[in-house]
Order: structure tokens, then sequence, then C-alpha cells
């Protein structure tokens, strides 16, 4: 079942960046997910690194490809962390539970999802990166799903909906519950919400 879920499932190759690119997005990515992608500029970034802004538009020669930059880069960890779940173990009580654990990591390290911060802005985001942050939803939906209803089939999830309407509820529930939670500076409040998810369908058993 892990093999057919995986071959299910569109892979996300990492792109390859060169050092100084890698080392621009890095700061970009914390500024996004601290900031939104309109609190940032490229003064900002450059200020950080200590390069002028030219030396940036060299790698990224405007703000939008930047952003579709992070955003490809980010769903290719994401997909490597998805591989690494289904690969540590079958077990779906585990690997559903284990996916709630990766925005828990995100919240401790005092940010956000960067594409669940991203679409709060997405109105005013470039059309290009409207459509990337579709996929990268898209991804999440479709793992989840399929895992939802291998746990269903197998007697250890219980819910009503389809698996994918429940997998679009526990991804919506995860990215709000982060918004929320960082209002008020709060991962607690993100943890009690994520284990409400887990409550739903019954996976934060043994």
């Amino acid at each position: 079942m892990k093999r057919s879920l995986k071959n299910r499932r569109r892979r996300t190759r990492a792109p390859a960046f060169s050092d100084a690119a890698t080392a621009i997005l890095d700061v970009a990515e914390r500024l996004a997910q601290t900031r939104g992608y309109n609190g940032f500029s490229y003064a900002d970034i450059a200020a950080r690194l200590g390069v002028t802004k030219a030396s940036l538009h060299y790698h990224f020669p405007s703000k939008e490809e930047l952003g579709r930059a992070l955003i490809e880069r980010y769903e290719a960890a994401f997909a490597a962390a998805l591989d690494a779940i289904d690969q540590a173990t079958g077990e779906p009580r585990q690997r559903l539970r284990r996916y709630v654990a990766l925005y828990d990591g995100v919240m401790r390290n005092e940010r956000m999802c960067l594409c669940g911060m991203l679409a709060a802005e997405h109105s005013t985001l470039p059309r290009a990166m409207q459509g990337e942050l579709q996929r990268f939803f898209d991804m999440n939906e479709r793992w989840l799903a399929h895992l939802l209803q291998e746990g269903r089939r197998s007697g250890l999830f219980s819910f009503r909906e389809s698996a994918s309407g429940r997998a679009r509820i526990i991804l919506s529930a995860l990215e709000g519950a982060m918004l929320v939670a960082r209002s008020y500076s709060d991962p607690r409040r993100f943890r009690v919400a994520a284990g409400h998810v887990l409550d739903g369908v019954g996976a934060r058993g043994r």
C-alpha cells in the first residue's frame, strides 16, 4: 500500500539553486513566514545579507520570480517530508500524527507555514504565485486523502464524509489553527486544535 500511495501522488523535485540564490531564499523565506509576502522588500533582504539590491536582481529579476521560487522550494521540501513519513511507518495513525507534527515544528520555530501565510494575502499575489499555492495545497490534500482512505479501510479511522472531503477539513483546520495561535503568540492553541483534528478521525490513540 505504501508503494502504491507514493505512485499515485505526484512527486515534486527540489529545484536547484546556487549557494548565493539559496542564501537569498533562506532570508526571504524567514521574512515571508513572519511578515508575509507584502511585508518585506529586496532592501530588507539585501540589508540582512550585506549585499546590494542589484545582486538580488541578478538571481531573481523580480519579486514575483522570487516568490515563485520560494513556493516551489517549500513544496519540494514538504513533499520530501511526506515521503519520509511514508517510508518511516506504514501505520496510518502514526503517519497522520507525524503529518500534524510538521506544522507543530514550524510553530515551535516561531514561524508560519509559508504557503498558509501567503494564502492570507492571496488576492494581492501575482497570478503565477496563486497557482503555485494551489498546487501546494492540492499535493497535501491528495496525500491526506490517500492516507485517510487507507486508514478507514483498515478500520483505524472513522469519518462520515469522503476521504477527500475530510482531507480538506484537516488541512484547513491546521492552517487556520496556526493563524489563530500566531495572533495570540500561543503555540498551545495550535496543539489543542491539532489534537481535536486527530480525535476527529480516531488518530490520537496508541
